[in-house]
């Protein structure tokens, strides 16, 4: 969506210029077209030199002085200058201003002036919009209520087909389209600059007014849209379209290894996707990816990852990745409202999978867990204990301490959030039912006094309050011990108990003390 406004904003000039072929310019006014765009040709060569050459090595100068109040009156100076220019070779201002920004961001200076313009940019942006309000007319709009109606219904249909289409030639799936085509539909700030250009060649005559009336109300209209759009985009998913349509044409190619047994599905390859691949690879344990990004899937594709491009949402892509025979599923997207689908639909194709969802807000959970997700991991909620835990070290607390208290937090605060889902669902879950429990397992170090003692002898039930489930030794494992069965180093011991005693526990499998 992004790329597509800007590349709106930048074809402006080439329009702007071939407005007055519109308007049946011949004779000497045809060759004043021809050598204004002549100048605009210029202005956009001149806007590309400078910004790779020229300007770069006046900021570097510049901040060579370390004088900030310099810094940005050059940056200013930087804006008008070009918008003088644009508007002396007959384009525009706005133009001109827009050209600057483009000019300014592509410097390793970018970041800093835009620190610089931040309080500028809100009280001009809430000018821009102030004024474009103004420019409707209320009596023109009631005289004219139908026909502006349907035409802003117009406008917006017409442009939500055209940038729905372009996202599904680009290879993407239909969902992600109709949020592309939605996100767009509305007529951007530079045509105000295009249709004053019209209106000056007589394109216009006695549709002006009708024009921006109907631009602003899209505008107005556009948040309202937005907000509908992951809805509108489940609803069009649900139609009987072909497979293609719905997961993109650039949809998965490559078969996955159809072998695959009790492996992990990691959806989304961002930086958690990323961490949980690395350890997967680093512990053994199989896995494959499922990304929407085709650069990232071609580059990592190109590293030797087993990545494939595909939506998952689509139950299509789902069976691409096995996950009937997946043991554990990782869900680390951004999309709320693709998350609670791909729950839905992976639950609906595997009951047994162990389903892992990571999600930005707490008041998501509920929906999450609902809809079948075993296990939800809230950024706000980890980032608070992460932080706090922090500043515990700062404070020298102790380690083990604040270990237990970590333990403490999040078994409290995942118990109070699960109890959520509880309340509404009867959910035969033994991590729903027992929020409080868990199971870790724990490699009994060399150093460990409990090398060489077995159950009965080191009573981990009486003093810990824990429960070994089982060991494994080498190949072998040994289900439910018998109190008999000495503990060997490098043992797995599967445990199970309060997340603060098995805190504490762990202590005591790696230290000599």
């Amino acid at each position: 969506s992004l790329s597509i406004l800007i590349f709106q904003d930048i074809i402006i000039v080439p329009m702007i210029l071939f407005t007055p072929l519109l308007a049946g310019v011949t004779g000497k006014s045809g060759s004043e077209f021809v050598f204004l765009a002549i100048k605009g040709v210029g202005i956009i060569g001149l806007v590309m030199v400078s910004a790779k050459w020229i300007v770069p090595r006046l900021l570097y100068q510049i901040t060579r002085t370390r004088s900030r109040e310099l810094f940005s009156l050059t940056i200013a100076a930087l804006c008008l200058a070009t918008a003088w220019l644009t508007s002396s070779a007959g384009l525009s201002l706005a133009l001109g201003a827009f050209l600057a920004g483009l000019i300014i961001s592509e410097s390793e200076y970018s970041h800093h002036a835009l620190g610089n313009i931040l309080p500028f940019r809100d009280v001009f942006t809430s000018f821009f919009f102030v004024s474009i309000g103004m420019l409707l007319d209320a009596d023109f709009l009631f005289q004219h209520l139908p026909s502006t109606v349907l035409i802003t219904a117009g406008i917006i249909i017409l442009k939500t087909i055209i940038a729905c289409l372009a996202a599904l030639f680009l290879g993407f799936p239909l969902r992600t389209a109709v949020l592309v085509g939605l996100a767009l539909c509305q007529v951007g700030e530079f045509s105000f600059i295009l249709s004053k250009t019209g209106a000056e060649h007589g394109l216009l005559n006695g549709g002006y007014q009708l024009f921006l009336t109907a631009s602003v109300l899209t505008m107005a209209a556009t948040p309202f849209i937005m907000a509908l759009a992951p809805k509108i985009s489940e609803i069009v998913n649900r139609f009987p379209l072909p497979n293609k349509l719905l997961a993109g044409m650039a949809s998965f190619t490559e078969a996955t290894d159809t072998n695959l047994k009790n492996h992990l599905l990691i959806i989304g390859f961002g930086v958690n996707g990323r961490n949980v691949a690395r350890t997967a690879k680093v512990a053994g344990v199989p896995y494959v990816v499922i990304e929407m990004s085709p650069d990232t899937v071609k580059n990592e594709k190109a590293a030797g990852e087993p990545i494939f491009y595909g939506d998952a949402t689509h139950e299509a892509v789902l069976e691409h990745a096995n996950i009937k025979d997946a043991k554990i599923a990782v869900l680390a997207i951004n999309d709320p409202a693709a998350t609670r689908r791909i729950v839905a639909n992976t639950k609906k194709m595997n009951h047994n999978v162990h389903l892992i969802v990571r999600t930005r807000y707490i008041q998501e959970m509920r929906d999450l867990y609902e809809l079948g997700a075993d296990e939800v991991i809230p950024e706000e909620f980890e980032t608070s204990v992460e932080i706090f835990a922090r500043v515990l070290t700062k404070y020298l607390i102790p380690k083990d301490d604040i270990e237990k208290l970590v333990a403490k937090v999040r078994s409290d605060g995942y118990e109070m959030f699960r109890s959520l889902s509880l309340k509404s669902s009867a959910l035969s879950n033994l991590k729903l039912h027992l929020p409080d429990i868990e199971i870790m397992t724990f490699r009994i170090s060399s150093r460990s006094t409990v090398v060489g003692k077995n159950l009965a002898q080191t009573q981990l039930r009486n003093k810990f309050g824990v429960t070994v489930l089982g060991i494994r030794r080498n190949s072998q494992i040994f289900p439910n011990p018998s109190k008999d069965i000495p503990f060997c180093a490098d043992d797995e011991l599967y445990v199970m108990g309060r997340p603060e005693n098995l805190v504490e526990v762990g202590n005591l499998f790696m230290n000599s003390e």
